[in-house]
């Protein structure tokens, strides 16, 4: 059965409520379908903001399906609870080719990144036409791969404002695309933990500094899956500073970030259910 994300039930606390995990904000969520240049359907969620303008759009790539990534990895599952509410983001999550959630499974199969391609093209081309603004890529391990690998060229370059890594692998991606990517201008930033298990926030500087106008943020503590709530909530600060006009940028160092989300919410909130 395919998950239908207006069917979380909301209450109003008689006070306001700590922000974790579970905890669903509202927005108007809908089950999305892309289509790629080949043909593939891809499943996927939007979360857009219940009130006022959207400031900016996430389109999210998410981590190697083959090790259990997918739209619902737990970061981006997150974003998709809080940011609308609480920064008037739009979040897009899909699952590329072949890959299953609760929301349904993409047909195709898994390509190593290279059919891929059309499905980074497919989610970046669906919200050019739903007119949703400040479009940026996001991409998590394998997602940033993919960020880097099609990112900074056509057509997906002409329609997005930039790109933030989270756990780069530098498996896939080349030093050509870095190039590329240096070529392009666009923004680039880089979150990697202090303890990843395949690139460490040193030799990522060494890695990016082809890429002059990269960012690369060292986070202390932090593993490649960034878990723990300490280290989610830090990934959607990071995201929220360089996504929203008039943020810092990501100035801040290994300790320090820009942009504080609100910790509690004080009105409807709901509960998902694993």
């Amino acid at each position: 059965m395919t998950f239908d994300p207006t069917s979380y039930v909301f209450s109003q606390p008689s006070e306001p409520t700590v922000i974790r995990a579970s905890t669903v904000l509202p927005a108007h969520r809908e089950n999305v379908e892309l289509r790629t240049g080949d043909g593939h359907r891809l499943v996927g969620e939007l979360a857009l903001p219940e009130s006022g303008g959207i400031k900016a759009t996430l389109i999210t790539l998410h981590p190697l399906p083959t090790h259990g990534g997918f739209m619902d990895s737990h970061v981006y599952r997150k974003a998709s609870y809080r940011l609308p509410a609480l920064a008037g983001i739009a979040v897009l999550r899909f699952n590329t080719r072949g890959t299953a959630s609760p929301r349904g499974t993409s047909s195709g199969a898994f390509e190593e990144g290279i059919g891929e391609r059309l499905d980074v093209e497919a989610a970046v081309q669906f919200a050019v036409d739903r007119g949703l603004p400040n479009r940026w890529l996001v991409g998590w391990s394998f997602g940033t791969e993919l960020a880097l690998m099609y990112g900074a060229s056509g057509p997906v370059a002409s329609e997005i404002e930039g790109a933030i890594l989270l756990s780069p692998p530098l498996h896939r991606a080349t030093n050509a695309h870095l190039a590329e990517w240096a070529g392009s201008g666009k923004p680039l930033k880089v979150l990697v933990p202090e303890h990843d298990d395949y690139l460490q926030p040193a030799a990522a500087a060494e890695r990016f500094s082809l890429v002059p106008q990269a960012r690369v943020v060292g986070v202390d503590g932090a593993k490649h899956l960034w878990v723990g709530e300490k280290y989610a909530g830090r990934v959607l600060n990071e995201i929220v500073d360089e996504v929203l006009p008039g943020g810092s940028g990501g100035t801040g160092g290994a300790g320090s970030t820009g942009t504080a989300l609100p910790q509690e919410w004080d009105g409807p909130v709901a509960t998902a259910h694993a």
